[in-house]
């Protein structure tokens, strides 16, 4: 299927077919192919049986109509139903206009226009496009979640509309793991970075002729406002982002991890077990820009695994200074390091509010200086930009950070990383209550 699949569809529509969660919700820029993927997916569906029916909404009847086109198009790449498709579109009493794809062997799409009315009584798969433009977000959402109760998928597309409706609301609760689904977060950058303009203009582009694309793109939108909610995934009044997608664009580069050359390197880890990842960021310092040559993520690896990989990393010839995560279970690793490889190549860190505002700072700082540089990877990029700056009730600053694969463990392994290559400044420490503690933590600095 996916040698099918594959000359149709760009890397980022592949992910999303790939991803077989039973919620999915993609943030996205307008005109990607967002809906032409889902398309295909939802005939795939039904022709395989997996779904008895398929029911889609969008914000306006015109969607809908070039949602059901999309079907027939890849009805006819699936020769075997072909004879027996029947399209027909109505308008019901209740004035809701229905398209509806009938299959040979009884399965169902139907497209129908914004009307929570339309889902009643209904069950199989949901898919809600421009979720954030529908008049009552509330409505539909109370309408057509109880169609997928029997275990059908569920799929939300959207372009951000401001701050303040539910499907907002879902993709801060992703970000945070209060809800369980699947996030996609595809901004008109990346879309254009995996080869949309390269499609759209019919020929192969150079990584300048992509940024020139997108330059002309946004003059024509004009409206700066516009531009970010509309095809950089930023909603209107979003300002809690640390780092926001556009910053963290300017930092990617495609082609830059693998074997360092003959200079510096610094690295920081960031340890997790059960839960979060263990990240291993790998940084080369080349003319004064920190260049990231390798991100080791270790899932749920035993200790002994990561101690052998930390330590591999400490015997590298020309790794000058690395950073640990030492809170919590990162303590261990962190103590075993140091007394391997001595205080002048190993710091231990202990994550308090004052150190993990420092660090993320200094990385901001060194992103928005163009002195370092990220893989453009989808993982990494969102966990760059997972991370909030929230000021509480008490005037408390706190950094926190929130993927469905961890706790943005990405961003502070990098941000250890960045850390370790500024001078050995201390970082803040938490004095202990008895004095000859205290003493020692101060000792050797």
């Amino acid at each position: 299927m996916r040698k099918i699949e594959k000359p149709y569809f760009l890397p980022y529509q592949q992910r999303w077919l790939r991803d077989r969660h039973r919620v999915k919700l993609w943030e996205k820029s307008r005109r990607i192919g967002a809906t032409y993927v889902q398309s295909y997916e939802d005939v795939r569906d039904a022709v395989a049986g997996r779904v008895p029916s398929v029911w889609f909404s969008s914000a306006g009847e015109s969607a809908a109509k070039e949602y059901i086109l999309l079907c027939e198009t890849w009805i006819r790449l699936f020769n075997a139903v072909a004879k027996g498709l029947d399209i027909d579109a109505v308008v019901d009493q209740r004035g809701i206009h229905i398209y509806t794809v009938t299959f040979a062997a009884g399965a169902k799409i139907t497209a129908l226009s914004s009307n929570p009315k339309a889902f009643r009584s209904k069950g199989g798969k949901v898919v809600l496009d421009e979720f954030a433009f529908h008049a009552d977000q509330d409505a539909m959402w109370a309408a057509a979640r109880p169609c997928v109760t029997w275990g059908y998928p569920l799929r939300i597309l959207s372009t951000h509309n401001g701050c303040h409706g539910r499907y907002y609301r879902f993709t801060e609760q992703i970000r945070k793991g209060a809800l369980e689904w699947s996030l996609h977060s595809t901004p008109l950058s990346l879309a254009v970075s995996e080869g949309l303009a390269d499609r759209i203009l019919n020929k192969p582009l150079s990584p300048d002729d992509r940024d020139a694309w997108i330059q002309a793109e946004r003059a024509a939108v004009g409206d700066e406002s516009a531009w970010l909610q509309e095809y950089c995934c930023i909603p209107e009044g979003e300002t809690t982002a640390f780092l926001p997608y556009e910053m963290i664009d300017r930092a990617s580069r495609p082609d830059i991890l693998g074997p360092p050359g003959d200079h510096d390197l610094f690295a920081g880890v960031d340890i997790g077990r059960t839960k979060d990842l263990t990240v291993i960021w790998t940084l080369e310092r080349v003319a004064g820009i920190s260049i990231t040559r390798d991100v080791l993520e270790l899932d749920r690896a035993p200790f002994a695994k990561q101690r052998d990989a930390l330590f591999s990393l400490l015997s590298r010839p020309k790794m000058r200074r690395v950073c640990i995560d030492a809170t919590g279970i990162g303590m261990q690793l962190a103590e075993e390091a140091l007394t391997a490889f001595g205080r002048a190549q190993v710091e231990p860190v202990t994550f308090t509010a004052a150190v993990k505002e420092q660090l993320a700072h200094t990385l901001k700082r060194a992103i928005e200086d163009a002195s370092f540089l990220a893989p453009a990877a989808h993982a990494v990029r969102e966990d760059l930009h997972s991370v909030r700056r929230v000021t509480t009730p008490a005037g408390n600053v706190r950094f926190d950070g929130r993927t469905t694969d961890g706790h943005a463990d990405r961003f502070w392994a990098a941000a250890l990383a960045q850390h370790a290559v500024t001078d050995p400044v201390p970082l803040p420490l938490a004095a202990s209550s008895f004095r000859r503690e205290s003493a020692r933590l101060l000792a050797n600095w």
